[in-house]
């Protein structure tokens, strides 16, 4: 039950929302190179999904990607280097934001190509059930990734050979700056799983405990040798698609523009007697704690040695 989880489930999501908040104010300070696109708002998705994960299941992530990595358990130290560029970050400095990896916690990558993650969800699905591992690969994807062609091959090769795969579609209502109601001749993504066979589940993306019970059915759907399921989270992103963004295309008419799925999750668990105002308290105070040391860490890691261009490439 998702009760048994409740503090694991509010310490990552604060982690992640301050980490986002942080990443923030350090890119407006000049101090991250290239971009970033900030998870914060869709923290109920990506700790919905993880609190049933281990570090043996895989999961491919996109390029708004901070939030599931550290739900995956990534090293939040290492991951904040890594955005600033620092010798010290989980891929050397090399990768930044849109390339956060860390292959021993099961997460194979943010990425920056839109649809990217398919193929190789698929791929690691197809290693565990080839090999016959007890795993999970699960697919992170956006909206605008809907209507890329990888969408299609990667849900119907899945069917095809019953991959142990999870299809994560996190609906934040816009490709870029472009309404989903706009680019997709669907209503919703979810009603697409029938026609590859298989099911499609549309909850609300901003409770955690609808995300995390459509993952515990698909996980055992998956499991059972039954083959893979769509999962659509109806979310929204607090910032704009990239730092910079001036959001001129958002509108008040989103149902959720002024929802907040930590605070939901807060006042529910405490309700429930599933944590207490104190335990509350604590988890949000350490959050902060552990953000201002990854902080402080990747400020003082060096730049990488210019003879690092030559290692960890292919030609």
């Amino acid at each position: 039950m998702i009760k048994e989880k409740t503090l694991w489930i509010y310490q990552k999501m604060n982690e992640i929302r301050f980490f986002e908040e942080e990443v923030h104010r350090t890119f407006g300070k000049g101090l991250i190179p290239g971009f970033v696109h900030l998870y914060a708002g869709e923290e109920a998705v990506a700790t919905g999904v993880m609190a049933l994960l281990n570090d043996e299941d895989y999961i491919t992530s996109t390029h708004r990607g901070h939030g599931h990595a550290i739900a995956k358990g990534c090293d939040i130290k290492g991951m904040m280097a890594e955005i600033m560029g620092k010798r010290d970050g989980l891929g050397g400095g090399k990768g930044g934001s849109m390339h956060v990896a860390d292959i021993d916690k099961g997460m194979l990558g943010a990425n920056g190509i839109v649809g990217g993650g398919f193929g190789i969800a698929a791929g690691a699905a197809l290693t565990s059930k080839t090999l016959g591992l007890d795993h999970v690969a699960v697919c992170f994807f956006g909206d605008g990734a809907s209507n890329e062609g990888t969408f299609h091959e990667g849900l119907n090769l899945a069917s095809i050979l019953d991959l142990p795969v999870i299809f994560v579609c996190e609906n934040n209502q816009f490709g870029e700056g472009t309404p989903f109601r706009y680019a997709s001749a669907s209503e919703t993504v979810a009603e697409r799983a029938p026609a590859y066979n298989m099911p499609g589940i549309r909850v609300d993306g901003m409770d955690v405990e609808a995300v995390y019970e459509a993952t515990k059915t698909a996980i055992e759907r998956a499991k059972a040798g039954k083959g893979p399921t769509l999962i659509e989270c109806d979310t929204y992103r607090h910032y704009g698609h990239f730092e910079g963004d001036e959001q001129k295309y958002k509108t008040d008419n989103d149902p959720n523009k002024d929802r907040d799925p930590i605070t939901e999750f807060r006042e529910k668990a405490i309700k429930n007697q599933w944590m207490t105002e104190k335990q509350a308290v604590e988890i949000e105070e350490n959050a902060k704690k552990t953000i201002d040391e990854a902080v402080a860490f990747a400020e003082e890691s060096p730049l990488p040695d210019i003879s690092t261009l030559y290692t960890d490439i292919f030609a």
